[in-house]
């Protein structure tokens, strides 16, 4: 029996960062940079930067779960970014930000809470995880200069001493779900 596609939704800091990341991972056909957890309905990137929506930046990735799995795409996302500094990722700072995990069923919720009480058992951070792990109300597309922003813009800086380094990461722990 074939399964059907799946799809995550999650939010570590600058979306860029994770579509970069996620764009490397084998199984994960598509990746959508945008919003959600705020309640302005279609914000733009303007309003979010204003930290007066409530929306963080997120990724809602497209994956074959026969490929890769639930778990394994938040192994790789607690391994990219600091789940344990509210609202903050490096110098990026403010509620779009933060550290979350927008569930699509129960069986996703299951396993982020499953994760975060591995990670905290094992002491794998110096300091609590802070990742929220809530429902999915709505999620809204970014702005079509948001799509394929690190492959676009390589060179800018941001992306050369923000985004480069956590690719390297990425690759360095997980080279053997790297897509190619």
């Amino acid at each position: 029996m074939v399964q059907a596609n799946r799809t995550a939704t999650l939010g570590g800091g600058c979306f860029w960062c994770l579509e970069a990341v996620y764009q490397e991972v084998d199984g994960v056909s598509a990746i959508v940079p945008g919003y959600a957890g705020g309640h302005v309905p279609h914000p733009t990137y303007e309003q979010v930067c204003g930290k007066e929506t409530g929306h963080a930046e997120v990724v809602q990735l497209t994956y074959d779960p026969a490929r890769v799995s639930y778990r394994t795409l938040l192994e790789v996302f607690f391994a990219i970014h600091d789940p344990t500094t509210p609202n903050r990722q490096g110098n990026d700072e403010g509620p779009q930000y933060r550290s979350v995990i927008f569930t699509h069923d129960d069986e996703q919720a299951a396993v982020a809470h499953t994760i975060i009480k591995e990670l905290t058992e094992e002491r794998v951070f110096d300091a609590p995880i802070v990742t929220g792990v809530e429902p999915l109300p709505a999620f809204y597309p970014a702005e079509a200069y948001h799509q394929n922003y690190f492959r676009q813009h390589s060179a800018q800086p941001y992306c050369a001493f923000v985004i480069a380094p956590k690719l390297a990461k990425f690759r360095k722990h997980f080279s053997p779900r790297a897509s190619g």
